[in-house]
């Protein structure tokens, strides 16, 4: 009994550190949100705020490479650190028979994950699998961050093209596993003409994915604020004075729309983009190719211990 004690202490002192480290993130976004938002009336949508830059700094210093710091990095780094502190805590204390909610939890999520990635991909693919998560992860709780009144980072297109540039070059390293002479060869076997679409294509795959999540991630944010103006104006002009200092007709369907855009459309986006990245990843790997090259450098690594 005194071992069970000594060693439940500490473990529920690094559970309630997790948990502060989901949390902690979450005030903090909040936080400097509040600090840095300027005063404004009417109907304003803007971009990221900018936390810090050099100064003077403008769009021709941020190509050049200055340093600027906008909410879109620093909330995607919070995320990143919330959802770090979630899935230790998840893995915190894992047995080998599951008696814990949590623990039960965990393994439901990676069981999902791997289905999804087995059924998409194959089980070959099965070591791609904590990516997918993890991406799928980083959009639906960026998307969710909106519900706090901050700015999501996937209203950024900066931030969704990063992911989709780091997916174009797993697509490419995917396409060249088997070596230059079959990657060039799959690209130019139907012809000049079909090699560059192929080119093509695999440029513009990255672009297309960025764009399709981004828009309709940020069209569902602008269609929120524009509706909330409208219906804050509509209640003072329909209550006059009553409106203005509680406006009525904005209850209820501002909450619906936030519910659909930034709960069901975000973890919709996020699902669409996983499931793009393992189709453009399960296309692009050449299966048959890398196990014929595979089996015969096993064969002749047994064919040199043999003759040694």
């Amino acid at each position: 009994m005194t071992e069970t004690k000594k060693t439940g202490k500490p473990s529920r002192v690094i559970d309630v550190l997790l948990i502060l480290m989901m949390v902690l993130p979450l005030l903090a976004a909040v936080v400097l949100k509040v600090l840095y938002t300027p005063e404004s009336k009417g109907v304003d949508i803007h971009g990221a705020l900018v936390y810090y830059a050099a100064e003077g700094a403008d769009i021709s210093q941020v190509i050049s490479g200055d340093l600027i710091i906008t909410e879109a990095q620093i909330n995607s780094w919070l995320v990143i650190i919330s959802i770090t502190g979630f899935c230790l805590f998840l893995t915190h204390g894992l047995e080998e028979h599951a008696h814990s909610a949590r623990q039960h939890l965990a393994e439901w999520l990676v069981e999902k994950a791997e289905s999804l990635v087995s059924g998409n991909m194959g089980d070959f693919h099965l070591y791609i699998t904590p990516f997918i998560m993890a991406m799928m992860g980083l959009s639906v709780f960026s998307s969710l961050m909106s519900l706090l009144g901050v700015f999501a980072p996937t209203s950024d297109l900066s931030v969704v093209f990063g992911w989709a540039v780091l997916v174009f070059f797993l697509i490419l390293i995917a396409k060249i596993c088997c070596g230059p002479k079959v990657f060039v060869k799959s690209m130019t076997a139907d012809g000049p003409v079909v090699a560059a679409l192929n080119f093509i294509g695999d440029f513009s795959t990255p672009v297309s994915m960025a764009f399709r999540h981004y828009g309709n991630v940020m069209s569902g944010a602008v269609i929120g604020v524009l509706v909330a103006s409208f219906l804050q104006w509509l209640s003072r002009t329909v209550f006059g004075g009553i409106g203005a200092a509680f406006p009525l007709l904005q209850i209820g369907l501002p909450g619906i729309l936030s519910i659909y855009f930034d709960v069901f459309s975000g973890g919709l986006q996020a699902f669409i983009f996983a499931m793009l990245t393992m189709l453009n990843l399960g296309g692009a790997f050449p299966l048959e190719d890398w196990l014929k090259r595979h089996d015969r450098r096993r064969k002749e690594k047994q064919a040199a211990q043999q003759t040694v």
